[in-house]
């Protein structure tokens, strides 16, 4: 079973299941098989367009509601609308529930926009249509803005040994904000890359499992892997069972400095 991390008071369960291109039945499938398997935190959003195979596979689950941490994310397009938590309604029609775990912004738009954005994600939240809110590709001047209006609860944004986060990090650490860290494997890139490869020998993992590792052992990181076969959505659950040596932590966190 997947472990679970604490943010804010929140549990929230790692790793989580990138949903983006896992569409139709093939789609749904894949997720029902990672529920089967053990996840427990699903990522999809309304650009997807597979929020209805998401639905599909949670309501098909057996599991319990309370046990799943289900977010979506809205399009800017649409949350700068006056209307904008008709697209919320719309989600939550398409999921099969009355409320998602975390409503994120999917990216920051221009001021006015965000502004927008935060009144749309506040009025989720009284509602009670999200447990938790937050956003997506918003950097720190932007994050600081929304963090003054709502209480944000995440900032998810794509994180990889080949792209450096340090700042983002730190921020994320000092406000108890989760990192949801999308295309965490930099698709495919890291089953590629000799340092990690010699890492993973060294651990008997493979480059994959690795790089996961690596994410959970840093405060605060959830990854969200995407994975369609039952060979990869199995791979990536089974990280708990070692741990990366700080020494070998630091040479994968200098990747993106060479």
């Amino acid at each position: 079973m997947p472990r679970s991390i604490t943010i804010q008071k929140q549990q929230v369960p790692v790793p989580g299941l990138g949903t983006y291109q896992l569409t139709g039945k093939e789609g749904e499938r894949a997720i029902s098989h990672a529920i089967a398997l053990g996840y427990r935190h699903i990522d999809t959003a309304q650009f997807y367009h597979n929020e209805e195979d998401v639905g599909n596979a949670v309501n098909n689950s057996g599991v319990a509601r309370n046990q799943l941490f289900i977010t979506t994310k809205t399009w800017p397009t649409d949350f700068v609308k006056k209307n904008s938590i008709s697209f919320v309604e719309q989600s939550l029609r398409k999921l099969k529930l009355d409320h998602v775990d975390l409503l994120l912004l999917h990216w920051p738009a221009d001021e006015n926009g965000n502004e927008r954005g935060i009144d749309m994600l506040l009025e989720a939240y009284h509602k009670q249509y999200s447990r938790l809110i937050g956003v997506s590709n918003f950097n720190i001047p932007q994050l600081e803005k929304v963090r003054q209006k709502a209480p944000i609860f995440c900032n998810q944004i794509e994180y990889h040994p080949y792209i450096n986060q340090r700042e983002m990090l730190e921020y994320g650490k000092n406000n108890d904000l989760l990192l949801t860290a999308y295309t965490p494997l930099a698709r495919g890139k890291v089953s590629k890359d000799s340092t990690i490869i010699s890492i993973a020998e060294k651990y008997g993992k493979t480059p994959g499992q690795i790089t996961l590792r690596w994410l959970l052992q840093q405060k605060n990181v959830c990854p969200i892997p995407k994975g369609g076969s039952e060979k990869h959505l199995l791979e990536n659950l089974q990280v708990f069972d070692f741990q990366i040596q700080n020494e070998d932590m630091e040479i994968i966190s200098d990747i993106n400095s060479h």
